[in-house]
C-alpha cells in the first residue's frame, strides 16, 4: 500500500481497475470496514447495506465487496442502483452495522469510489477512516461454514426511499412542471417516480443509463440542456442532479441557474418561518457567496461558517444541533431527514416551497444577489509556505482593505495538489477579476 491516505474528502475514489482502486483492494477494503466497523457487537453476524450507481465497473466492485464482506463474516443486503443518500438512509432503516456506496459522484464514467457509512447512516470521522486503513494488511480469523456472512437483495430499497423522501415533502407538488435531469445516474429512476409521486409534472431527462455514460456531458456540472429543456417544455423549473444524486442544483423557467446557496437561501427563510430553523442558524462553507451572508443576515438568519466539504459541514451541523447546511455546488444537508447531501430531498423542498408560496423559482431565489466572484489556481512549489508568507498576507490585506466591506478574499492552499487557490469577490467583475489577478502574481512571486 502507499504510503499517502487512502481515504479522501469523500470515501476512495480512482480509475476503476486501475493502480489503486482494484477488484483486490475492494476485497480487503470492504472485509477491514466489517472487522472496524462491527465491534460494536459481537453477538451476532454484522449487516452491511451495499447500493451502488450504474457504472459499469460498480458490477465489479460490488461483487467484490460482497465477497469481502462475507469472508469477513458479515452479512450483506444489496439494494442495487439508487443514491448515496439512499444507501445511508437505509443502514439506519434496516438497523445494520454500516453501509458501502460504490460511486465516483460527479467523476467522469471510468473512475469509481467506495463511500463507507456506519451505523444510522453517518459518515465516518477520520479516526474511524484510519482504522480501516490500517487494517487492510493485518492478520484477520477467516471464518468458515456457517459463520460465512450471507448475502441477499432488498427488493423493495426503491419503495422505502421513495416513502421516505415523500413523507419529507411538506406540500403536494400539483400543478409544477419540472424537467430532472438525472446524468444518466443513480437517481435516473426514483427521482421520476418520487417527483411524480408527490404530484408534480414531470419531464425525466438524460434518465436511460447503460453503465457507460454516466455524466457524460450531463447533469449538475453540465446544465445547458437542462436549460433548453426547461424551456421548450413549458417548465416552471429543472432540477439537475450528479451521478449518486447527493446534490441539486436548479434552474428557473428562463434558464437562469440557480445555485447551491441561493437554494440554501430559499429553504432557510421557508424553515424558520415555519419554526424549523434551530437557532435560526444556516450553516455553510467559505466558499459560499458573500451575497448569501448579506442576504441571510437582512432575514434575521446566522451563518455558521466551515472549511470546503460537506463533511465539515456536518460536523458542524451535528456539534451544533443544526438544521440546514450544505455547500454552493449543491451539497445540502436537513438532518431532520438525512444524514448526508441528499438531491432528491433538497428538490422536492424546494418545489414544496414553490407550491406554498405560489411564487416563482426566479422569485424566491431573488433574496440573494451574488457577487462577481472569480477564482484562480496558481501551481507553486510548496502550497502551505507560500500560503503563509508575509508578502502574501500583507497583498491579501491590502486587498481586503481595498474592497471593505463589499467584497470578500479568501486564499487558501489546494486539499489534493500544490495550488494556492485565490477567490475574490467583488460588486463588479472588472473588480474582481482585477484583485484576484494581483493576488495570483503575488502567490507565484512567493511560490
Amino acid at each position: 500500500m502507499s504510503e499517502r491516505r487512502l481515504f479522501g474528502t469523500d470515501g476512495v475514489r480512482g480509475l476503476a481497475n486501475g493502480e489503486l482502486l482494484t477488484p483486490e483492494l475492494a476485497v480487503a477494503l470492504s472485509a477491514s470496514a466489517a472487522r472496524v466497523l462491527a465491534e460494536r457487537n459481537r453477538s451476532r453476524r454484522p449487516v452491511a447495506v451495499v447500493g451502488r450507481d450504474p457504472r459499469a465497473s460498480g458490477e465489479m466492485l460490488e461483487a467484490a465487496v460482497v465477497a469481502g464482506l462475507s469472508a469477513a463474516g458479515a452479512d450483506a443486503v444489496r439494494v442495487g442502483i439508487l443514491p448515496t443518500p439512499a444507501v445511508a438512509y437505509l443502514v439506519g432503516e434496516l438497523g445494520a452495522d454500516f453501509g458501502v456506496m460504490i460511486s465516483a459522484s460527479h467523476n467522469p464514467m471510468p473512475d469509481n469510489g467506495i463511500k463507507l457509512f456506519a451505523a444510522g447512516g453517518h459518515k465516518l470521522p477520520d479516526s474511524v477512516e484510519g482504522a480501516v486503513e490500517a487494517g487492510l494488511g493485518a492478520a484477520a480469523e477467516r471464518p468458515t461454514g456457517a459463520g460465512i456472512g450471507r448475502v441477499r437483495d432488498l427488493p423493495d430499497a426503491v419503495a422505502r426511499y421513495r416513502d421516505h423522501l415523500l413523507a419529507a415533502t411538506p406540500t403536494a407538488l400539483g400543478g409544477l412542471r419540472v424537467v430532472v435531469d438525472c446524468a444518466h445516474g443513480a437517481a435516473s429512476r426514483v427521482a421520476p417516480q418520487t417527483y411524480r409521486g408527490a404530484g408534480a409534472d414531470v419531464v425525466a431527462l438524460h434518465a436511460e443509463p447503460d453503465g457507460l455514460n454516466i455524466n457524460d456531458g450531463v447533469g449538475s456540472t453540465h446544465i445547458g440542456a437542462l436549460r433548453e429543456a426547461v424551456r421548450a417544455h413549458g417548465a416552471d423549473l429543472g432540477i439537475a442532479h450528479d451521478g449518486d444524486a447527493d446534490r441539486c442544483l436548479a434552474v428557473d423557467a428562463t434558464g437562469a441557474e440557480i445555485d447551491g446557496d441561493q437554494i440554501m437561501a430559499v429553504l432557510a427563510v421557508a424553515m424558520r418561518e415555519a419554526g424549523e430553523l434551530t437557532h435560526d442558524t444556516l450553516v455553510a462553507t467559505v466558499m459560499s457567496n458573500l451575497g448569501l451572508h448579506l442576504a441571510m443576515q437582512e432575514a434575521g438568519i446566522a451563518v455558521r461558517t466551515t472549511a470546503v466539504g460537506d463533511r465539515y459541514v456536518l460536523e458542524e451541523l451535528r456539534e451544533g444541533g443544526f438544521s440546514l447546511g450544505g455547500e454552493q455546488s449543491g451539497h445540502v444537508v436537513l438532518p431532520r431527514y438525512s444524514t448526508t447531501g441528499d438531491g432528491l430531498l433538497t428538490a422536492l423542498r424546494l418545489m414544496a416551497r414553490m407550491a406554498a408560496t405560489g411564487r416563482s423559482l426566479a422569485e424566491l431565489a431573488a433574496i440573494v444577489t451574488p457577487l462577481p466572484q472569480v477564482l484562480q489556481n496558481v501551481q507553486v512549489a510548496d502550497k502551505a509556505a507560500v500560503a503563509g508568507s508575509e508578502a502574501v498576507r500583507e497583498a491579501v490585506e491590502k486587498a481586503e482593505a481595498e474592497l471593505g466591506g463589499s467584497g470578500r478574499v479568501l486564499l487558501r492552499p489546494s486539499g489534493t495538489e500544490q495550488l494556492v487557490r485565490v477567490m475574490v469577490e467583488a460588486p463588479t467583475a472588472e473588480q474582481a477579476q482585477a484583485t484576484a489577478g494581483r493576488l495570483a502574481e503575488v502567490v507565484a512571486a512567493a511560490g
